[in-house]
Order: C-alpha cells, then sequence, then structure tokens
C-alpha cells in the first residue's frame, strides 16, 4: 500500500489539486492528513470539498483549524495577518465546514500500520509546539509508541531516526537528505522540479518525518511539499512538486487578504 501524507494545505485549492494529480501519477492508496487545511490562503471552500471526496484514512487537527472552529478572538500567538486570514475564513465556512474541522483529533495511530499522526508534537498536541531539533525529537519519541511519526506545523522539512541502542550510534539523528531546503536551480544542472527524497526505513528504529507544507512553504522552496510512505518496500519519500502560484495569489488579492501573505507563496518563506 501507498500512503499519502498531506500537511498544512491552508486553503490553497491550487497547490492541492498539484499535489493530488502527482498522488494520481504515484498510484496512492490512501491518503492521510496532518491539520491545517485552512488559514493564509483564499479557498477554504474549495479545500474542504476536495479533503471531503478523498475520504481521508485518518486525519488530525492543525492550530489553525483548531482557531476556526473555537471562535476564540483572542488568538494567542498568531501574527496579524495569521489572525486576518483566521478570522477571514471563519465569515467563509458553514457549520457543516466547521463540523468536518471539529471531528479530527489532535492525535491519531493507525491501526494495521506502523504510523502516527500528530500536528505539532505527540507529547502536548493541544500547546503547538516544534520540532526543529534533535532536543524536540527526543521528547517526542518519548511518546511514540510506533515506528513512523509523521507531523507538520512547522511547514519546514525535517527528519529524525532513532537508532537501537546496540548499534552504538547517535540515537537521535537527523536525516540531512529528507530537507534539501534551498531552491536554486540556476546553479544546479541536474536540478528537478518534481525530485523524491526517499529514505529507507531500517527494523527497531524510530523514526519522525515534518513532511512541510503544500499550501504555504517555508524552507525557500515555493513547491508544495507532501510525503508517501510506501509499505511494501519500506520506504518514505518527499516529493515537491509546483503549482499555480501566481492562482493562488490572485485570490488572496481579490479576497482583500494582506499582501505579505501572497508573497510569501512566491518566496517560499
Amino acid at each position: 500500500m501507498k500512503y499519502a501524507v498531506l500537511s498544512d494545505i491552508h486553503a490553497n485549492s491550487d497547490a492541492f489539486a498539484a499535489v493530488l494529480e502527482k498522488c494520481a501519477a504515484l498510484g496512492v492508496d490512501h491518503y492521510l492528513f496532518l491539520g491545517d487545511l485552512v488559514g493564509y490562503n483564499a479557498d477554504p471552500q474549495r479545500c474542504l470539498d476536495m479533503a471531503r471526496e478523498l475520504n481521508f484514512l485518518a486525519s488530525v487537527r492543525g492550530n489553525h483549524d483548531e482557531y476556526t472552529i473555537s471562535g476564540n478572538t483572542e488568538l494567542a500567538g498568531f501574527n496579524k495577518n495569521a489572525t486576518i486570514a483566521i478570522q477571514w475564513t471563519r465569515q467563509q465556512l458553514n457549520d457543516e465546514d466547521l463540523d468536518f474541522l471539529d471531528a479530527m483529533p489532535l492525535r491519531a495511530s493507525i491501526p494495521g500500520t506502523p504510523i502516527t499522526l500528530v500536528h505539532a508534537t505527540l507529547d502536548s498536541p493541544d500547546t503547538w509546539g516544534y520540532v526543529f531539533d534533535s532536543h524536540h525529537a527526543v521528547g517526542n519519541f518519548s511518546y511514540q509508541r510506533t515506528q513512523i511519526c509523521f507531523c507538520g506545523h512547522s511547514h519546514v522539512p525535517v527528519a529524525f531516526d532513532k537508532a537501537p541502542l546496540m548499534t552504538g550510534r547517535k540515537l537521535v539523528d537527523r536525516i540531512e537528505e529528507w530537507e534539501h531546503n534551498f531552491y536554486y536551480p540556476e546553479a544546479d544542472e541536474d536540478f528537478s522540479l518534481a525530485d523524491e527524497l526517499p529514505v529507507q526505513l531500517e527494523k527497531g528504529h524510530k523514526y519522525l518525518f515534518n513532511i512541510g507544507s503544500i499550501g504555504q512553504p517555508r524552507n525557500n522552496d515555493p513547491r508544495s511539499s507532501f510525503a508517501v510512505f510506501d509499505d511494501q518496500t519500506m520506504t518514505v519519500s518527499r516529493y515537491r512538486v509546483p503549482y499555480n502560484i501566481a492562482a493562488a495569489q490572485e485570490k488572496i488579492r481579490a479576497a482583500g487578504l494582506p499582501e505579505r501573505l501572497a508573497w510569501r507563496l512566491e518566496a517560499g518563506q
């Protein structure tokens, strides 16, 4: 089986559609979602409709989903642009949409698979902490009961490998080849716009993968990022897919949302 792992779509239907087209080409069997279907971008209703059509095998709620359904007016921890986008998003959605977001738990393990899902961290998913380095990863692994945990939230791809004690290797190590965060095609003749970054899983190891963002990448690479777990080859691969950024930007401007939200899509920041 091939499981597509999607995260941080953030109401960007153009990016979402490009990723789903790639998933179809890869022969994906099931879809998993790591949260933040809404926020920042200007097509929340369309993204909700697309998500319902996918019938996620499992999904978890993100902080933008949470604040959209909560009615919280303070939006603690959100910057001005994010707050404006959440307030605008609330006006676009109906009760059925809000119920769809509310039905997603904060973390989930999938029976019959080695997979756990969380938007932020397993230790305290409702406080919306980030995993940026090995120190944070160690804390997450303490609560991880499956071989693989997928997370999102930071919009920056990063991955960690926890080796068994008897191997003599560093207990928690960063998987550098997963990241490749900087986007300089003009400086690389072999650069691929839709490349694949695979990781071969080893028995006895645990893995934490932050897969990056579909709808608002922040790693200087404006392409949508998502992952596929193949339980036959025991690989997790990250894919980077270009999409129509100009179309997404035009929707943001037409909705009257902050210009920075449009600009950052092109910059990958």
